[in-house]
């Protein structure tokens, strides 16, 4: 069950004087009255682990900013399997989809740990893109590198061979991870790149032995030769 927050007590980002949307690059060079002006109306909620924040098929009637915690979006497949599309951690946001005619999720939004989100308007949203040519052009620069992203996550799936498959992904995961540590579980990988939990442990064990990467327990692991993984497959 979800619980709305209120930021004079709780946002980190509030008790160092600054917004949650200063990390989102689609707003971090907006003029302060903008920021102001998406944050007027703005809520904050507190999800559990596991709790399913967004059921695909609902409307996208808000930008949600991780400002705490991490979440997965997936998808439940005709014969109940799921397949993660995407990991996202504080400082990311999910607004895709909301320029469509129907904007509607094409997937579940679920927490993998006790998430905190700041909820902005679409509508206010909206209204600011059409007072700011700029931020019009972020977006359009955001929308190419999220495209890059899927294509480089599409040519994951073409590699046949699962331990370059897994080595792939790691890198892919480790550019785009907070901190130095990729906080994801087997069960998770497995769901992410299409192979079985048993594949994903025997390889990365193989992976730690050649000191490719360490495993520090609760679902982290950490790349320590980047180089060595990228010779394991050929883009």
């Amino acid at each position: 069950m979800s619980q709305e927050l209120h930021c004079d007590n709780n946002c980190p980002f509030t008790k160092h004087h600054e917004h949650c949307i200063d990390s989102i690059r689609l707003f971090r060079e907006l003029p302060a009255d903008a920021k102001n002006k998406l944050l007027v109306n703005h809520t904050r909620t507190m999800h559990m682990k596991n709790e399913r924040i967004v059921n695909e098929g609902d409307a996208i009637d808000e930008v949600l900013v991780i400002t705490r915690g991490r979440i997965k979006t997936c998808h439940i497949d005709s014969n109940g399997d799921e397949h993660i599309l995407d990991v996202l951690h504080e400082g990311q946001a999910i607004w895709h989809g909301m320029f469509l005619p129907e904007h509607t999720y094409q997937y579940d939004i679920v927490a993998l740990t006790e998430v905190v989100l700041c909820r902005i308007s679409r509508n206010d949203f909206m209204e600011v893109l059409r007072n700011s040519p700029e931020t019009a052009m972020y977006l359009i620069e955001m929308l190419s590198k999220e495209l890059q992203d899927a294509n480089e996550k599409a040519f994951l799936f073409s590699i046949r061979h699962p331990e370059e498959r897994i080595a792939a992904f790691l890198l892919f995961r480790d550019a785009r991870c907070i901190g130095s540590t990729i906080d994801m579980k087997l069960d998770d990988i497995a769901a992410s790149i299409g192979l079985r939990r048993e594949t994903i442990s025997r390889y990365l064990s193989k992976m730690e032995k050649n000191n490719l990467i360490r495993r520090e327990g609760n679902g982290r692991l950490r790349v320590i030769n980047r180089d060595e993984l990228k010779n394991m497959y050929t883009l």
